[in-house]
């Protein structure tokens, strides 16, 4: 892997590159609530070749919403679960939107 190749990951949100220390410093929490919300797989975060849980930035916001819920009082558990719902309705809502617009065909239709 060229440098090239690795600057241009950084662009990636799906790519693994915060460590535990620094995703929970970004998120202004603590390693142990980002291993809450993997036990309850909120999350998944990758491993480097030493067994290091490493986090995407999607799965720093992600986790983010989660605290956004805990610090309003709600059980991680259930934050966990509202947050998989919410990304569940988003991604069920693009969906429909895209059968929408294939449904409707390349011209706008007009009613008379």
């Amino acid at each position: 892997m060229t440098a090239d190749d690795s600057f241009g990951r950084l662009d990636d949100d799906d790519y693994p590159a915060y460590t535990m220390g620094r995703a929970a410093e970004l998120l202004g929490t603590t390693p142990s609530f980002l291993r809450a919300v993997g036990q309850a797989r909120l999350i998944t975060p990758l491993r480097s070749e030493g067994g290091h849980r490493r986090y995407s930035r999607y799965q720093l916001r992600i986790a983010a919403r989660a605290r956004e819920l805990v610090d309003q009082g709600t059980p991680i558990e259930a934050a966990c679960r509202i947050v998989i719902l919410e990304d569940q309705l988003e991604e069920a809502q693009r969906i429909n939107a895209e059968s929408h617009r294939a449904a409707s065909g390349p011209y706008p239709s007009t009613v008379a």
